[in-house]
C-alpha cells in the first residue's frame, strides 16, 4: 500500500500536460480571483450562472469574431457558487450544491477537475445537512470530471467528508467512495485509492477508522495478490482496534469483505478475528457478528459449518445480552438456510426451542414469528414433539404482545399439520385465543383464519368456532368487528344460504345500526358480496325487505344508511328490482327534514341514472330529472351542489 512519490500515472501526465497548455489561471490565481470575485457578479443562481457560461464562450463559425471572455466571466460559474455557499439560508447553500452537476457542466472537465474539485476539498466548512448533500452528489460526478480515468480527482473531497463526526455524512460519503472505486482501473487504485485507504485506516481519530472498514470490500479484487495480503491485514487490525464504534464498523463491514475471499483465506484469516468479535466485552460488536455468521456460513460445506460455527452460533443463541440473542431469532431462518439440511434438522431445534422459552418477550417475539417458516424445515413428529408445546404456553403468556404474535403466526403450522392434526391441536389454541381480553389477540386470529379454512374446511371451521365468531361481532372494540364483516362473506360462499340466514343475517344487518360509522360502511359492502354470492332473489325476498324498513327509522343516521346501502348494492343488483324497490326508497327520501339526507338522496341519484337511463323508461328518467331539479333549488347549499352534479349527468346523452 505503499506509494512511490515521483511516480506519475498516464492520466496525470496527461492532466498535467492539459493544465499547462490550456488553463488560463493556475490553481492560486483562481482561488484568489474566486474569494476576491465582486459581489455584484454573485447575485443570480447558480442556474442561471451556468446559463451566462454557455452564453459567453460560445462562438460561431463564419460569425464576426467574438471578443475573449475575460477572466472575471470565465470564474464566474464558481464565484456564484462560493457567494450561495456564504449565504445564511441553509435552504440556499444546499440548493447551491444541488447545482454543481450544471457548475461542471459550464466549466468542462478540465476546470472542473482544477477549480471545482480544489474548492470542494478546501472551501467547504458547513453543517452536516450541506455536507450530506455534497457526498451524495459527489456519487455520480465522474462525467463531469472526465469520465472514469479522472473519477480518482473525487477521491479527495469525499475522504475529508469521511471523517467528519456526524454519521450520515460519513456513510454517505463512504457509499459514494464505492461507487467511485468500482470505475477505477489498476493503476488508479494503487496510486489513489489505496493510499487513502491506508490514511484513513491509521487515521488519529476513529471517525476515520471507521469510514476506512466500509471500503476494503470494494477495491480488493482489482489488486493484486500482494496488495491484497496488506488489506487483510490492515482489515485485522481494524477488528482489533481499541475503540468499540471501530470494532462495531468492523463487524459490520466483515460479511462484504468475507465474499472477496476464498475459503482457505476466510478459514485462516478471518475466522479466528471473527471468533474473536463474538467473544467482545461490548453486545453491539457481538450482536452484529450473527449476520458475518451467515454470510460465512454460505462459504462453507455443512461438515466445516458444524467443525468452525456451530458451537459460535450456539454461544451466541445462549448469550448473556437479550440483544444478541434477539439478532439469533430475527437471522433464525436464514442460519438454518446457510447451515444446511443436516444440521438444522439435527442440532438448531434446541437452540430454537431455547429461544421461543426466552425470559425476554422482544427475543419470544422474533421466534414466535420465525416458527412457521422453520417448522417447514423439520420432521412434523419433532413439530408436534417440540415446538407445539412452546405454543401452547405462550398462549397463556403474561405479555399480551406475546400473545398477540402467537395469533398472528400460529395458523401458519396448519398447511405444515394437515386437517386431522390442525383440527386436534389448534383448534384448542384458537377458541383461546378468540376468547383473548386483548383485542388484538382477537384480531390477529380472527384475520388469519382463512389459512385454516383451507386446511380444514369452513365447515368444520365453522361448527368449531362461530360462537365465538358470533360474540367477537359485538366486541367492544370496533377494529374486531371490522374484522369479522371482513370474514363474513368467506364463511357465507361456504355454509350455504340456509345456514346462513338462520346464524348471521340478523348479525350482517344489525351492523348497519353500529354506532361506527367505518362499520356501517363495511357492513354495505358486505351486502353487496352476499347479493353477488346468493343471487338477486336472495337479496330481493330478505335483505331488500329489512334495509328499506330503515327508511322509516326516526334516526336519521338509519335513513342516511338505508341510502348508502342500496346505493353500494345498486351495481349487483337487475334495473328490474332497482325500478321497482330502490328507487321507490329514494326517491321517497326527497323532502326529508334533513339536509344531510336530501343531499344523500342525491348522491344516492347519481349512481341510479347511469343503471336506469341504459334499462328503464323515458317516463321513469323524466321523473328523476324532476327530483333533481327540485333538489337543485334546495334551500341547503350541499343539497343544491350534489343535486345539479347529478342533473348534468342525467340530462347529459
Amino acid at each position: 500500500m505503499e506509494v512511490d512519490p515521483t511516480t506519475t500515472s498516464a492520466p496525470e501526465a496527461a492532466h498535467q500536460e492539459s493544465t499547462d497548455s490550456t488553463s488560463h489561471v493556475d490553481n492560486e490565481s483562481s482561488a484568489m480571483d474566486i474569494t476576491a470575485a465582486p459581489a455584484d457578479t454573485a447575485t443570480s443562481s447558480t442556474e442561471e450562472a451556468a446559463s451566462n457560461m454557455d452564453n459567453t464562450t460560445t462562438n460561431s463559425l463564419g460569425a464576426e469574431p467574438i471578443s475573449r471572455v475575460s477572466e472575471e466571466q470565465e470564474l464566474y460559474p464558481i464565484a456564484v457558487l462560493v457567494d450561495e455557499l456564504k449565504n445564511e439560508d441553509v435552504q440556499l447553500r444546499l440548493n447551491a450544491i444541488r447545482n454543481l452537476g450544471t457548475i461542471a457542466m459550464a466549466l468542462g472537465p478540465q476546470r472542473t477537475r482544477d477549480e471545482l474539485i480544489p474548492f470542494l476539498n478546501d472551501g467547504i466548512d458547513d453543517e452536516d445537512e450541506v455536507l450530506l448533500a455534497v457526498a451524495e452528489e459527489l456519487a455520480n460526478f465522474s462525467e463531469h470530471v472526465g469520465g472514469p480515468e479522472y473519477a480518482h480527482y473525487l477521491l479527495n473531497p469525499l475522504e475529508n467528508l469521511a471523517t467528519v463526526e456526524e454519521v450520515l455524512v460519513r456513510d454517505k460519503a463512504v457509499e459514494s467512495m464505492n461507487k467511485i472505486v468500482k470505475l477505477l482501473n489498476p493503476s488508479q487504485i494503487t496510486h489513489y485509492f489505496l493510499p487513502l485507504l491506508k490514511r484513513l485506516t491509521t487515521a488519529d481519530w476513529f471517525t476515520g477508522r471507521i469510514s476506512a472498514c466500509g471500503l476494503y470490500a470494494v477495491g480488493y479484487s482489482k489488486c493484486t495478490p500482494e496488495q491484497q495480503n496488506e488489506l487483510r491485514t490492515a482489515f485485522a487490525q481494524l477488528i482489533q482496534d481499541d475503540t468499540p464504534m471501530v470494532k462495531r464498523a468492523a463487524a459490520k463491514a466483515l460479511a462484504n469483505f468475507s465474499k472477496e475471499l476464498t475459503q482457505q483465506q476466510l478459514i485462516s484469516h478471518i475466522l479466528p478475528l471473527f471468533l474473536r468479535l463474538t467473544n467482545d466485552d461490548q453486545d453491539t460488536v457481538r450482536l452484529l457478528t450473527v449476520e458475518d455468521l451467515v454470510q460465512i456460513a454460505k462459504m462453507f460445506t455443512p461438515d466445516e459449518c458444524r467443525q468452525y460455527l456451530l458451537s459460535t452460533l450456539r454461544s451466541l443463541g445462549q448469550d448473556r445480552s437479550w440483544r444478541v440473542r434477539y439478532m439469533v431469532a430475527t437471522h433464525f431462518n436464514e442460519l438454518c438456510e446457510a447451515l444446511g439440511e443436516s444440521i438444522t434438522r439435527e442440532e438448531m431445534v434446541t437452540l430454537f426451542v431455547s429461544l421461543i422459552k426466552d425470559s425476554e418477550g422482544e427475543v419470544k417475539i422474533l421466534s414466535i414469528g420465525q416458527a412457521p417458516a422453520y417448522s417447514k424445515l423439520i420432521d412434523q413428529q419433532v413439530v408436534i414433539d417440540k415446538i407445539l408445546p412452546c405454543m401452547k404456553d405462550l398462549v397463556i403468556d403474561t405479555n399480551q404482545h406475546v400473545r398477540a404474535a402467537v395469533a398472528t403466526n400460529i395458523s401458519g403450522f396448519a398447511p405444515i399439520l394437515g386437517k386431522d392434526l390442525t383440527i386436534e391441536y389448534l383448534l384448542p389454541l384458537f377458541l383461546q385465543l378468540l376468547k383473548d381480553d386483548f383485542p388484538d389477540v382477537r384480531l390477529n386470529i380472527i384475520s388469519k383464519l382463512e389459512n385454516v379454512n383451507q386446511v380444514i374446511g369452513v365447515e368444520r371451521l365453522s361448527q368449531s368456532l362461530l360462537p365465538a365468531i358470533v360474540e367477537l361481532a359485538e366486541d367492544k372494540q370496533w377494529r374486531v368487528r371490522l374484522a369479522i364483516i371482513e370474514y363474513i362473506p368467506l364463511l357465507a360462499s361456504q355454509l350455504g344460504v340456509g345456514f346462513f340466514d338462520e346464524k348471521l343475517l340478523g348479525l350482517c344487518l344489525s351492523w348497519l345500526g353500529d354506532a361506527v360509522f367505518s362499520i356501517r360502511d363495511a357492513a354495505t359492502t358486505n351486502l353487496k358480496k352476499l347479493v353477488e354470492i346468493f343471487g338477486n332473489d336472495w337479496a330481493k325476498d330478505t335483505v331488500l325487505p329489512q334495509v328499506i324498513d330503515m327508511a322509516h327509522n326516526e334516526n336519521y343516521l338509519y335513513r342516511m344508511t338505508t341510502l348508502f346501502t342500496l346505493s353500494t348494492m345498486a351495481t349487483s343488483l337487475t334495473p328490474e328490482i332497482i325500478k321497482e324497490k330502490v328507487l321507490p326508497t329514494v326517491l321517497g327520501l326527497v323532502d326529508d327534514p334533513i339536509p344531510n339526507v336530501r343531499f344523500n338522496v342525491a348522491k344516492s341519484l347519481e349512481v341510479l341514472v347511469p343503471i336506469l337511463k341504459q334499462h328503464s323508461n323515458a317516463e321513469v328518467s323524466s321523473h328523476v330529472i324532476q327530483v333533481l331539479d327540485k333538489l337543485s333549488k334546495d334551500s341547503d347549499v350541499d343539497v343544491r351542489f350534489f343535486a345539479e352534479k347529478a342533473l348534468v349527468l342525467a340530462q347529459s346523452n
